[in-house]
Formats: C-alpha cells, structure tokens, sequence
C-alpha cells in the first residue's frame, strides 16, 4: 500500500508556525509589561515628590522661581505618566478566545519575587492587578504547593476571583502526575497540567476558563432595552461637541444603540438642536429619552415632563456598578466645602483634550457645588486604586473601559476607606439641578439620593 501524504501539510506547517510566533510574541508581552509598569511606578513616585516639594513650598518662604520650576517639572510629570500608562496597556495581550470573545491576559510578576530592591514593588503590583480580574489561573514550576501558593489561592477565594491551578510541566503528557493535587485546596479548584514549552494541555486550559468565567463575562447586563416596553421607542440625545471624535460615536453612545438593537426597540438618535423636531416628527411620545449628561439641561428643558428622562452616564452606572451606592455617593457632593479634595477617576488613559470633562469640566462644576475651589487629582488607568481616606468623595467615569466586576472592586475600595463614589454624570447632572430628574427612572436609587442627602421623600 502506497505511503499516505498529507496533502495540506504545508498549510498544517504554517499554522503551527503562526501558533508559535504567537506564543513568543506573548511572552515577549508579558516581559515588556512587567518592565514599563516598573518605570510607571519610578514616575509615579517622582512625582509624588514634587508635589510634596511644591506643597511644602508654597506653605514656607515664598520663592516664586522655585515654585514655577516644580510646576514645570510636576506637569513634565504627568505628562510621562500619561506616556507610560499608555505602554503599560499596550503591553497587555488582547486575543479572541471563544466562547468568551475578546479577553485581556495579564501576566504579572509573580508573588514569590524574593529580590531586595525591587521584590516588594513586583509582589505589590501582582497583588493589585488581581484585584482586576475575572479569572486567574495559579501556575506552579512544578507538582509543589509553597506557603506563597497556598496564600495567594486564599486571596483569590476572600476575593470572589475563580481560578484554576497550572502544573507548568518540563516533561510529557504522559508523564505527569494527573492525580496529584496541594493538601488544603478546595475541591471545587481545578488541577491542570500542560507544557508552556511543548504546547500539550492548553486545551483544557481554554475549556477551564471558559467553565470558571462569571455569567457576566460571557453576558453582559442590559444596558436600556429592558427600561422599554416590547418594540419601544427610544430617543437618543447626542452632542456633536468638542469632546466628539471625527466621524465616531463615544462608546458608551454606541453600546447604547447595540443594546436598544439587541431588544428590538426603535432608535432614534438626534442632537439636542434637534431634539424638537424629533418630538413633533414622532406620532407618540418615546418611551426613554437619553442625552449626553453634558447637554442634560438643554434635554431636561425640552423633554415634557411626562416623559422619562435619563443619561448615557446613569446607564453606565446601571450595568457597570451599582446604581443605588453611586447615587447615594452623590449626596456627599452637596457637603463640599472649599478646599477639600475630591478625587476624580477614569478607567481609560485619553488624550487630554482642551476641554477634557476629567480636567476641566468636572473640577469646574465641583468648586461651583462647594462654594470655592477644591483639589481634584486625577486618577486614570485600569489599575486598581488603593484610595487616600482624607478626600470628602470620588468622582468616577462611566467605567466604559472596564468590566462590572473591575467597577464594583473600585466601589468596594472606596467603601473600605469611608469615601462616596459617584460618577461624572450624576455630578453633572447635580450641578445643573436635574438630578432627581434623571433618577427619576430608577426608583429605588432615587429614594437612595433623597435619604441620603436628607430629602423629603
């Protein structure tokens, strides 16, 4: 019998080619992750030591040189900062798994790192990424189970994190211990084994993370459509401002009409110059109007009453956190006084833009609630945040950028240190005097508001 060929092994060959490149390219990912958090952190900390400079310098004699300088060198600061987070987040390695879709690995230092001048940092900022995950795979070099294992297993549980654990083995597949499995792990933990090298065993990698990933990382809550009636009518309110990029739509405007898509409503998307002829053009009223919280009291003005009135940014609050803690956390907003400290966080690192509602805008509607000016430092990254307890409030984006999970960890973070947390929109919306307004959909959230801020309800 004639010696069978494969005929498409050039194309088999090629695959394989293209599998390995992409295993080195991720590996070389990981390390450049691991070097460009390093420097974000050098910035960081210097920083931090000009602002302390220039704090202590502006209470101390007056030396208006000195000042500008440590201006200079704080804004060339954040500047690097701006720069390197973009690096950081560039590092980590985006592929689409199914049936999860598209999936950010991180890859950290490790918590075992034992070096003396820069082991803390490493273990620190390992400790910190996990705070983001939905998923975590534990890999060990070999079948040993060390204290550092077994203390990082009790994280991930006391966090809620699912995860599974990886024998990263040097030999075969048929040489592994399959039975194997660490004294005191629970027994709802898988035990996988595979070769980073050979490539065996990542099969059952994919197929475990797909088994252990939350129900809201395969399907995400709704985002409007569930607000509608079967077959609603939904009017969306989109400014073509300054803030909006050329020939796109900001994402949560986007998600907004998928989602309205995915229920089968009617979508109508106008901007506010519009939004009468939209009213006098449609036979019924709309079932839900939404607007750009920056255009909120144009909308709330000529939206009739008896219409219900909302913004991208409650919606985003909705899906992403939790709605009744975010609007009970814009109560501390009306107690500003001047001079206190209101953090302000984003999820994502934007291009600054002349107007930049993070920088600009929010500082501005901030001292006009308090009465003066207020220190507003600006957060911004995926990173986990271990918030300062001194500030009166955090101020969040629409957390577009991040996951619920990742949203909720923040709002628990700052719960643990005694700060509300609201998000941009409710703070615009409060400013503007149509907070109840906007609430006015969501009841039990309203009522959160209105107790919270002592209210009559």
């Amino acid at each position: 019998m004639a010696k069978f060929t494969y005929r498409m092994q050039n194309i088999l060959d090629i695959k394989i080619k293209l599998e390995n490149q992409a295993k080195i390219a991720y590996a070389t990912a990981s390390r450049q992750l691991a070097e460009e958090q390093e420097k974000l952190r050098e910035i960081l900390m210097r920083r931090a030591g000009y602002e302390r400079k220039s704090k202590e310098l502006v209470n101390g004699t007056l030396d208006i040189q000195e000042i500008r300088e440590c201006k200079r060198a704080i804004d060339v600061m954040k500047s690097l900062q701006r720069a390197q987070m973009m690096k950081v987040h560039a590092a980590e390695k985006t592929l689409e798994m199914a049936p999860l879709g598209p999936v950010v690995f991180l890859d950290t230092a490790g918590l075992d790192d034992r070096d003396a001048s820069l082991g803390v940092q490493r273990v620190e900022r390992s400790l910190r990424a996990m705070r983001r995950v939905d998923v975590a795979l534990l890999v060990l070099d070999a079948p040993c189970w060390e204290a550092v294992d077994a203390d990082t297993a009790a994280r991930l549980a006391a966090a809620g994190i699912p995860f599974a654990v990886v024998v990263n083995s040097r030999g075969t597949a048929d040489t592994c211990d399959a039975a194997w499995r660490p004294d005191g792990l629970a027994a709802t933990v898988p035990v996988l084994w595979a070769s980073a090298r050979e490539g065996w065993g990542l099969e059952g990698i994919r197929a475990a993370l797909a088994r252990l990933a939350p129900a809201g990382a395969l399907k995400q809550p709704p985002l409007v459509h569930d607000l509608l009636p079967e077959h609603g009518t939904l009017l969306l309110v989109v400014p073509l401002d300054s803030g909006a990029p050329q020939g796109r739509l900001i994402l949560p405007q986007v998600q907004t009409i998928r989602d309205s898509l995915d229920g089968r409503c009617l979508c109508l998307v106008v901007t506010e110059e519009q939004l009468p002829q939209a009213f006098a053009a449609l036979r019924e009223p709309p079932d839900l109007v939404v607007c750009d919280s920056q255009v909120v009291h144009v909308a709330a003005r000529l939206t009739p009453s008896s219409v219900p009135l909302t913004t991208f940014s409650i919606l985003m609050a909705r899906t992403k956190g939790d709605l009744v803690d975010l609007a009970r956390g814009a109560a501390a907003l009306t107690r500003l006084r001047p001079g206190q400290t209101v953090l302000v966080q984003e999820a994502c690192s934007h291009h600054a833009q002349k107007d930049d509602i993070g920088r600009v805008k929010i500082p501005r509607l901030l001292a006009r609630l308090a009465g003066g000016p207020v220190e507003t430092p600006m957060l911004a990254g995926k990173e986990f945040t271990e918030y300062a307890g001194d500030a009166a409030a955090v101020v969040h984006c629409g957390a577009c950028a991040i996951t619920r999970g990742q949203m909720l960890a923040r709002l628990d973070e700052a719960r643990a240190h005694g700060l509300p947390m609201t998000n941009y929109g409710m703070c615009i919306s409060l400013a503007q005097g149509v907070l109840e307004r906007v609430l006015s959909p969501f009841p039990e959230a309203l009522a959160a508001w209105r107790a919270e801020a002592q209210l009559p309800g």
